[in-house]
């Protein structure tokens, strides 16, 4: 294939940052036929640097020059507190291209007042973007027009599911359930498995059966049409050993601190707007 075929097919795509979450994406678009010539990015970190090398054979840049100027899509993979420098580095190469930024809480009026663009478009992704099974949500501003939005679908698409908010707001309340939400699973597996290994199992067959519990759990909900509630009281017995579980839990206001917690989190994702976004 020829270079302008190649070109025409996989529009070069820049990513100013080059850790976990630009890795995921990056490594899910070459798996899905993107050349990795095609694929520009400026890492400052030299351990980041290495990896892109090793993984992908993508030589990164230390900082934004005029090899961004290629790029039809930037993706913004940087920290909240350094976008704006980074920004300001790279606006002079990056005004023909459509921006996705996937950094938590910096909203889309602080990027496009840095950038000088308006066809900019959020996602909040997470981390099991990294195993091609990511939960994203994505808000554009009214200048990104269809085919812009269908090019950044094709993009989230290699890191797993996605949807569209329809309100920039909303993206606080994905950065609290899906954003953060995979630490959330985490904390319980821990405390699965620690409280299996107090009951007598090993370490791993307390982990096994966690995550595969929780797996399961959530392909079953997946796939069903009823809700969590209707599924959750089809296994739990009054009187049986479930009841005295979820029991316990009510009586520690679990649920209740759960939800706090969120809007915590929810609070923070609005705050850093406001933190680094002036």
């Amino acid at each position: 294939m020829s270079q302008t075929a190649a070109s025409l097919s996989f529009p070069a795509i820049a990513f100013i940052g080059g850790g976990n979450m630009a890795s995921a994406i990056i490594g899910g678009l070459i798996q899905q036929g993107h050349p990795a010539s095609e694929i520009e990015v400026v890492e400052p970190w030299a351990e980041a640097r290495a990896a892109l090398r090793k993984n992908y054979g993508i030589e990164a840049q230390t900082e934004a020059g005029a090899a961004l100027q290629r790029a039809r899509i930037v993706v913004w993979a940087v920290k909240p507190q350094t976008f704006k420098d980074a920004a300001t580095q790279a606006k002079a190469h990056t005004q023909q291209a459509l921006h996705l930024s996937v950094a938590a809480g910096i909203r889309s009026d602080s990027i496009a007042q840095w950038l000088g663009s308006e066809r900019i478009v959020r996602t909040m992704p997470n981390t099991p973007a990294l195993v091609g099974k990511g939960m994203s949500a994505l808000y554009a501003r009214p200048a990104v027009n269809a085919a812009e939005r269908a090019q950044v679908e094709d993009i989230m698409a290699s890191t797993g599911q996605f949807l569209w908010v329809d309100t920039e707001k909303q993206l606080d309340a994905v950065t609290a359930l899906s954003g953060s939400g995979p630490a959330y699973v985490f904390y319980f597996l821990e405390a699965m498995t620690r409280a299996g290994t107090g009951m007598g199992l090993t370490e791993q067959q307390a982990h096994q059966l966690a995550v595969g519990t929780f797996v399961g759990a959530s392909e079953l909900a997946r796939r069903s049409e009823e809700a969590p509630s209707v599924l959750r009281e089809r296994v739990t017995s009054k009187g049986g050993t479930t009841y005295a579980a979820l029991t316990s839990l009510e009586r520690d206001a679990v649920g209740e601190s759960f939800v706090r917690a969120m809007q915590a989190a929810q609070q923070r994702a609005a705050e850093l707007g406001d933190e680094f976004g002036r």
